[in-house]
């Protein structure tokens, strides 16, 4: 049987080879191309969305183009909607997804992540003129207005809140400033961006969980060289300061922890 131990043999070394051969290609075909692509919503403001001159823009849509300019290439944007977005990267649409794409060990499995380039906390949001919440435990006996399927929900009414139900974020905010609701615990990101646009609104944290949520740019499994590149990119921009002005432009401070 020594002809089926060659050809095993045969086999295996052209496995190797064609697996080899693989190693490192999509981002030489990336650079060859002179172009990076990424997925992204369009739709998801602050992060990636159009403005009213209809150009895309966004903290994420930044995000990419840094990553891209560090790479040595361009971005092109492909927009979709979330339900198939990551799908698009098997089926070879686009290179990268750089959406808000919070890293679970779910996703690991079947896909690379780059390293975190932004986090996000449960906060405790109370009135400017609130003394007396400044604790999740504050919460007991108070109305926090939330989404009621939210974990940020489920986390207020364990700390003993009585629910107010809303449709999300805008609605629980206006709740809290006219005073049907003591508080809120909703997502830091969305209350820095509130507060971008509206500094001058009675609202506060009053607490913060310790844990975050991060999300990271999202490849296909086995592209160890094009993740690696992008976090050589993500560090770079992070050293030269062009992180923190993204950061700035739309949160007012940096949210990469």
């Amino acid at each position: 049987m020594k002809w089926l131990k060659s050809l095993l043999v045969a086999g295996t070394l052209q496995v190797l080879a064609v697996t080899a051969g693989h190693a490192g290609a999509n981002l030489d075909q990336i650079k060859q191309a002179g172009v990076i692509k990424v997925g992204t919503e369009g739709t998801y403001a602050p992060f990636t969305y159009h403005d009213e001159s209809g150009a895309l823009v966004g903290f994420d849509v930044e995000i990419a183009k840094a990553i891209a300019e560090k790479l040595g290439v361009k971005v092109e944007f492909l927009e979709g909607k979330w339900d198939g977005l990551i799908a698009g990267l098997d089926a070879n649409r686009y290179d990268a997804v750089i959406n808000e794409v919070g890293i679970t060990d779910a996703r690991k499995a079947k896909y690379d992540f780059s390293d975190p380039y932004i986090a996000s906390k449960a906060v405790l949001i109370v009135r400017g003129d609130d003394s007396e919440i400044k604790t999740f435990a504050d919460l007991k006996g108070k109305k926090a207005a939330q989404s009621l399927t939210s974990n940020f929900g489920k986390l207020a009414e364990t700390n003993g809140a009585e629910l107010v139900g809303t449709d999300g974020f805008d609605q629980s905010i206006q709740l809290l400033l006219t005073g049907r609701a003591d508080a809120t615990i909703n997502d830091s990101l969305s209350f820095l961006d509130f507060k971008k646009h509206k500094p001058d609104a009675n609202v506060k944290i009053a607490a913060q969980e310790e844990n975050a949520d991060y999300s990271g740019v999202i490849v296909r499994k086995g592209d160890a060289d094009l993740v690696a590149a992008i976090n050589k990119a993500l560090a770079d921009i992070k050293a030269d300061g062009t992180y923190k002005k993204i950061a700035d432009t739309y949160f007012g401070q940096d949210v990469s922890q």
